[in-house]
Protein backbone atom coordinates (compact mmCIF):
# COMPACT_ATOMS: atom_id res chain seq x y z
CA UNK A 1 0.00 0.00 0.00
CA UNK A 2 1.33 3.59 -1.02
CA UNK A 3 1.82 6.16 1.56
CA UNK A 4 3.21 9.15 0.24
CA UNK A 5 4.61 11.81 2.17
CA UNK A 6 4.10 15.09 0.20
CA UNK A 7 0.27 14.88 0.77
CA UNK A 8 -1.87 15.41 3.44
CA UNK A 9 -4.77 12.92 5.05
CA UNK A 10 -8.32 13.06 6.14
CA UNK A 11 -10.25 11.04 7.89
CA UNK A 12 -12.45 10.74 5.05
CA UNK A 13 -9.34 9.05 3.52
CA UNK A 14 -8.95 11.61 1.39
CA UNK A 15 -5.67 12.99 0.12
CA UNK A 16 -4.99 16.81 -0.14
CA UNK A 17 -1.51 17.74 -2.14
CA UNK A 18 -0.84 21.66 -2.25
CA UNK A 19 0.58 23.02 -5.64
CA UNK A 20 1.15 26.53 -5.47
CA UNK A 21 -2.19 27.91 -4.46
CA UNK A 22 -4.33 24.60 -6.01
CA UNK A 23 -5.02 21.48 -3.72
CA UNK A 24 -5.70 18.37 -5.86
CA UNK A 25 -8.03 16.03 -4.08
CA UNK A 26 -8.67 12.21 -4.25
CA UNK A 27 -9.04 9.06 -2.07
CA UNK A 28 -6.65 7.03 -0.41
CA UNK A 29 -4.77 3.86 -1.76
CA UNK A 30 -6.13 2.39 1.12
CA UNK A 31 -9.85 3.69 0.18
CA UNK A 32 -9.28 2.88 -3.07
CA UNK A 33 -8.50 -0.64 -2.13
CA UNK A 34 -11.74 -1.20 0.38
CA UNK A 35 -13.87 0.35 -2.28
CA UNK A 36 -12.70 -2.37 -5.02
CA UNK A 37 -13.15 -1.40 -8.60
CA UNK A 38 -14.24 1.72 -9.30
CA UNK A 39 -16.74 1.78 -11.72
CA UNK A 40 -18.08 5.57 -11.90
CA UNK A 41 -16.96 8.97 -10.18
CA UNK A 42 -19.97 11.76 -9.82
CA UNK A 43 -18.56 14.96 -9.39
CA UNK A 44 -21.73 17.78 -10.18
CA UNK A 45 -19.83 20.32 -7.59
CA UNK A 46 -17.87 22.23 -10.14
CA UNK A 47 -17.44 26.24 -9.79
CA UNK A 48 -18.96 25.57 -6.16
CA UNK A 49 -17.67 27.09 -2.82
CA UNK A 50 -17.98 24.14 -0.26
CA UNK A 51 -17.01 23.34 3.27
CA UNK A 52 -14.67 21.03 5.31
CA UNK A 53 -15.94 18.06 5.37
CA UNK A 54 -18.95 18.97 3.05
CA UNK A 55 -20.03 16.28 -0.17
CA UNK A 56 -18.43 17.02 -2.95
CA UNK A 57 -19.39 13.84 -5.12
CA UNK A 58 -19.59 10.77 -5.06
CA UNK A 59 -17.50 6.96 -6.06
CA UNK A 60 -18.97 4.41 -7.23
CA UNK A 61 -17.77 0.79 -6.85
CA UNK A 62 -18.99 -2.59 -8.05
CA UNK A 63 -20.16 -2.95 -4.55
CA UNK A 64 -21.02 0.46 -3.23
CA UNK A 65 -20.97 3.86 -3.29
CA UNK A 66 -19.45 6.13 -1.43
CA UNK A 67 -19.67 9.69 -0.57
CA UNK A 68 -17.03 12.31 -1.33
CA UNK A 69 -15.76 14.57 1.77
CA UNK A 70 -14.12 17.88 1.29
CA UNK A 71 -10.87 18.03 3.42
CA UNK A 72 -10.74 21.43 3.43
CA UNK A 73 -13.12 24.27 3.00
CA UNK A 74 -13.03 25.64 -0.19
CA UNK A 75 -13.86 26.42 -4.26
CA UNK A 76 -14.55 23.47 -6.59
CA UNK A 77 -11.92 24.74 -9.80
CA UNK A 78 -11.86 21.59 -11.56
CA UNK A 79 -12.88 17.95 -12.02
CA UNK A 80 -10.86 15.37 -13.82
CA UNK A 81 -11.93 14.89 -16.98
CA UNK A 82 -9.91 11.85 -17.51
CA UNK A 83 -12.11 10.01 -14.90
CA UNK A 84 -14.91 10.28 -16.92
CA UNK A 85 -13.66 7.84 -19.62
CA UNK A 86 -11.55 6.27 -17.21
CA UNK A 87 -12.69 5.54 -13.46
CA UNK A 88 -10.49 3.03 -12.93
CA UNK A 89 -7.57 5.47 -12.48
CA UNK A 90 -8.56 6.26 -9.11
CA UNK A 91 -7.55 2.47 -8.34
CA UNK A 92 -4.54 2.33 -10.71
CA UNK A 93 -2.76 5.71 -9.27
CA UNK A 94 -4.83 7.28 -6.96
CA UNK A 95 -2.09 9.74 -6.26
CA UNK A 96 -1.47 10.68 -9.38
CA UNK A 97 -3.55 10.69 -12.33
CA UNK A 98 -6.45 9.43 -10.45
CA UNK A 99 -6.66 12.39 -8.66
CA UNK A 100 -10.49 13.64 -8.54
CA UNK A 101 -10.75 17.60 -7.83
CA UNK A 102 -8.51 20.60 -7.55
CA UNK A 103 -9.59 23.57 -5.36
CA UNK A 104 -8.73 26.82 -4.16
CA UNK A 105 -8.62 26.63 -0.36
CA UNK A 106 -10.60 29.34 2.02
CA UNK A 107 -8.73 28.74 4.97
CA UNK A 108 -5.20 27.66 4.53
CA UNK A 109 -5.02 26.72 8.43
CA UNK A 110 -7.50 24.01 7.58
CA UNK A 111 -4.63 22.26 6.22
CA UNK A 112 -2.71 21.61 9.34
CA UNK A 113 -5.34 19.37 10.84
CA UNK A 114 -4.74 16.97 8.08
CA UNK A 115 -2.42 14.06 9.12
CA UNK A 116 0.81 12.72 7.73
CA UNK A 117 1.65 9.94 5.96
CA UNK A 118 2.51 8.26 9.20
CA UNK A 119 -0.46 9.26 11.20
CA UNK A 120 -3.01 8.26 8.61
CA UNK A 121 -0.80 5.28 8.91
CA UNK A 122 -1.46 4.91 12.46
CA UNK A 123 -5.09 6.02 12.03
CA UNK A 124 -5.82 3.19 9.49
CA UNK A 125 -3.68 0.65 12.03
CA UNK A 126 -1.29 0.15 8.93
Amino acid sequence: MNFPENVKYSSDHEWVRVEGDEVFVGITDFAQSELGEIVYVDVTTKGETLDLEEVFGSIEAVKTVSDLMMPVGGEVLEVNAKLEDAPELVNSDPFGDGWIIKIAVRNAEELSDLMSAAEYKEFIGK
